[in-house]
């Protein structure tokens, strides 16, 4: 097993020497920032490979598909079994994605705050501090009840009496119970519900759409994501928004960052040197992660072995809290060819070894780097990422791949339980 993932070669007076990142330097985080077109998906494909062909865990979420549909015919045979392809498109072999299942009453809080997050990012600057309460408390209800619910039960909550009376005569927590009890009515009757009806509008936008509640809709989730970390699973997630639209795709892939971070910290329950590291590369990542939980989830996530890997396109994506956090918290930036306004920021980062200029004028594949070595950032170089799939043969495994995966993960829609409606 390596220990090294090799990505680019060096351009200095042509020595053309090939060079990666360590193991341990892969837990202080990757950014990869450019422009489309310029290399990106090359260098995330070649990287994740490296690492399926290393034994090593990962997931990759694709916003696009087509990262995914590439990476799927060169998957070896012997880790055909590792697979998990979650393509939401596939209507007909739905993957169930529980988020409310974690019930243990010391992690509660970590399912709450990310599904908040989700929902926070959702919203934009729509969300109000209201809303946020009242799906708080909705979602402390549910993790309190004793039997099995999903994202379809907040709606009911919110929505029907007596479903909501059957969930809070069995709370326990005082808290959450006397909100229930005393305050809830308030947000009803007070300004024709402006709290409440815009939660009820966004969660029936999602839960409507047969593709969204046949995921979520069910109780037990398909994916163990501690287990998949565990056992160095292949978790492939194709979110083309294309296909799916996009708040779906942002919705979804908000809800597995979710249930990773979760999964990472439950690992807290053997030692560090036993957690084996897994690795997560998102592209568009800003479309599926809130400012307000990042930074944690950056500083936090290297302890339990969480390695990631962000790309996106430019820096007018992010606001100024996400891109502080992620220039604070990581220990590799690799910036391809970007757009001027780029520059200014990231001139501001390499200096003074490159400037502006040189950020917005190199060639495709060619790229400027801060690269994390022993725990320290080195100076600013340049080099060349290496070539698509430079070492890696297309295997023709792909139509087996989805086979397999289906067969281990997925329910036919036909025989996947009813859910008719959101009030069942």
């Amino acid at each position: 097993m390596s220990n090294i993932n090799l990505f680019a070669k060096t351009n200095f007076r042509g020595e053309g020497k090939v060079f990666g990142i360590k193991k341990e330097d892969r837990r202080l985080h990757m950014y990869i920032i450019g422009k489309t077109g310029m290399g990106k998906t090359s260098l995330i494909s070649n990287m994740a490979l490296n690492d399926i062909y290393n034994g090593s865990g990962i997931c990759l979420i694709d916003p696009h598909g087509d990262m995914i549909e590439n990476l799927l015919d060169y998957i070896p045979s012997w880790r055909i079994n590792d697979v998990i392809y979650f393509n939401p498109a596939d209507i007909n072999y739905p993957i169930a994605l529980n988020i409310l299942e974690n019930k243990e009453p010391e992690r509660r809080h970590l399912v709450v705050s990310g599904l908040i997050s989700v929902f926070r990012k959702l919203y934009g600057e729509y969300w109000q501090h209201s809303q946020e309460h009242i799906l708080r408390n909705a979602i402390l209800a549910l993790l309190d009840y004793p039997g099995d619910k999903t994202l379809l039960d907040i709606y009911q909550m919110l929505s029907d009496w007596r479903f909501r009376k059957q969930i809070v005569d069995q709370i326990k927590d005082p808290i959450v119970r006397s909100f229930w009890k005393n305050e809830f009515s308030k947000y009803v009757y007070q300004s024709k519900g402006e709290a409440l009806v815009p939660i009820q509008n966004k969660l029936g936008a999602f839960l409507s759409t047969p593709l969204i509640r046949n995921i979520v809709g069910q109780p037990k989730s398909k994916i163990d994501f501690r287990e998949v970390m565990d056992n160095q699973k292949i978790l492939l997630v194709n979110l083309a928004k294309g296909r799916i639209g996009e708040d779906n795709s942002a919705f979804l892939g908000s809800l597995i960052i979710t249930k990773l971070q979760l999964a990472a910290i439950s690992r807290i329950d053997i030692p560090e040197e036993q957690r084996k590291d897994f690795y997560l590369f998102v592209d568009e990542f800003q479309n599926f992660v809130s400012p307000e939980t990042f930074e944690g989830i950056l500083s936090e996530a290297r302890k339990y072995r969480l390695c990631l890997t962000l790309a996106h396109q430019y820096i007018g994506q992010l606001d100024e809290d996400l891109t502080k956090a992620i220039f604070g918290n990581v220990g590799t930036i690799i910036a391809f060819p970007i757009g001027a306004e780029n520059g200014e920021m990231l001139g501001k980062e390499f200096y003074p070894e490159f400037k502006r200029e040189d950020l917005t004028n190199h060639d495709k594949y060619h790229i400027y780097l801060k690269l994390a070595i022993d725990g320290k950032s080195s100076k600013l170089f340049s080099a060349l990422t290496l070539p698509p799939f430079f070492k890696f043969e297309r295997q023709g495994n792909k139509d087996k791949v989805i086979k397999v995966s289906k067969f281990q993960y997925a329910t036919r829609k036909d025989v996947v339980k009813k859910i008719e409606n959101l009030n069942r």
